[in-house]
């Protein structure tokens, strides 16, 4: 912070990350961090706009798609039903569904035949939806 400081002071423009990592000796992702780190916490219920009548908070404008309140109780109904899985068939669903896998690198990875991944495989789905 002293050096941005002086920097600033003395050049009149904001120091880049490039220049602060290179005068301290550190690299760039660690001073992106750090600078990160010493950010102040934002409430999500933080207006950003208020016309008067009526305000936008950040939580209005924060959208994740990706970890809605559907999928997180999805990922928690999947992650209990694998508890209840047999290793054998766990083993399976990972290596094929979350790790991306064919049948053959399965049966290749734990030393059974590709027509023995399938049968488990297929065993395993409907204990899955039975469960589910």
């Amino acid at each position: 912070m002293q050096f941005r400081e002086r920097y600033l002071k003395e050049k009149g423009k904001e120091a880049t990350l490039e220049v602060i990592a290179k005068e301290l000796g550190v690299k760039i992702e660690d001073i992106s961090f750090s600078l990160d780190a010493i950010q102040d916490p934002v409430s999500l219920q933080e207006p950003v706009y208020n016309d008067g009548s009526e305000s936008i908070y950040i939580i209005d404008q924060v959208k994740d798609s990706k970890n809605t309140d559907e999928e997180w109780t999805e990922k928690m109904t999947i992650m209990q039903i694998m508890k209840k899985l047999s290793d054998k068939e766990k083993m399976i669903i990972t290596k094929r569904f979350f790790d991306g896998r064919t049948q053959m690198e399965v049966a290749e990875e734990i030393g059974i035949s590709q027509a023995q991944v399938s049968r488990l495989e297929k065993n395993a789905i409907a204990h899955i939806k039975r469960l589910y």
